[in-house]
């Protein structure tokens, strides 16, 4: 028999040795469940754990903040440990996406209405104008009435900073738009301990932020983009169980 015929052999003993002693692993695995954080690049579903925002390898933590609120009483980051939050930047003479905006919350508020573990945080991206009296009113126009929902005003600098690098959530000051303020309308999730959290997308990557300005009855908007009202108040009950 030539050389080349008993390499052939050999080779089919191996795969033979092979499918008799690992395939039935492998279908015992799947069978299991196994087979899914390291098989399938470590994607989590909606139904597991929400994910930590990281930035360079590091979870993001809520930055220190301490500002005045519509009862002009002093509110800081650690009134809020303890408790789930959601966090916006807004201004009260918005004539475009906060009145969308704030319906979103007051409706999240209400479905949560009495959980003494569960706070907004709206802080004001329009300082100069928006005192303590003005996010009063504006308070009670628009039925916000959680304790622990605190529309917050104070130095417009340390505002910024934590907007747009505290949070990464844009906003700054624009004369040529409707209002004079630009801002993403993004609403941010935080837990208890003040970690940001989200949910993961299909590829099995944090979406970081919910869209806010898109509400559940609407579904979608004119480009297509889909309501997270629903995930998000979804995610707040997840946490609320952590």
């Amino acid at each position: 028999m030539k050389k080349n015929n008993y390499n052939y052999i050999w080779i089919s003993f191996i795969i033979l040795v092979f499918g008799i002693i690992f395939i039935p692993k492998i279908i015992d695995r799947i069978n299991s469940g196994q087979v899914v954080e390291n098989d399938r690049m470590n994607k989590k579903d909606n139904k597991g754990n929400l994910a930590y925002v990281e930035i360079d390898g590091n979870k993001k933590r809520v930055p220190d903040f301490t500002f005045i609120n519509q009862d002009s009483l002093v509110v800081s980051n650690r009134d809020y440990l303890g408790k789930v939050y959601i966090v916006e930047f807004f201004f009260t003479s918005c004539p475009s996406i906060c009145p969308i905006m704030t319906k979103n919350l007051v409706q999240i508020q209400n479905d949560f209405k009495g959980l003494e573990n569960f706070g907004i945080a709206s802080f004001s991206i329009d300082p100069e104008h928006d005192t303590p009296t003005k996010l009063k009113t504006y308070s009670e126009a628009n039925g916000i009435t959680n304790l622990d929902w605190h529309l917050m005003t104070g130095d417009r600098d340390e505002i910024y900073e934590l907007a747009n690098k505290g949070f990464n959530i844009f906003a700054q000051e624009n004369s040529s738009v409707p209002g004079g303020f630009e801002h993403s309308g993004l609403f941010a999730l935080v837990d208890k301990r003040g970690f940001i959290r989200s949910r993961v997308d299909e590829f099995g990557n944090p979406i970081i932020y919910y869209r806010g300005t898109i509400s559940e009855e609407e579904g979608a908007n004119d480009e297509g983009e889909k309501e997270q009202i629903g995930i998000l108040k979804e995610d707040i009950k997840k946490l609320l169980n952590e």
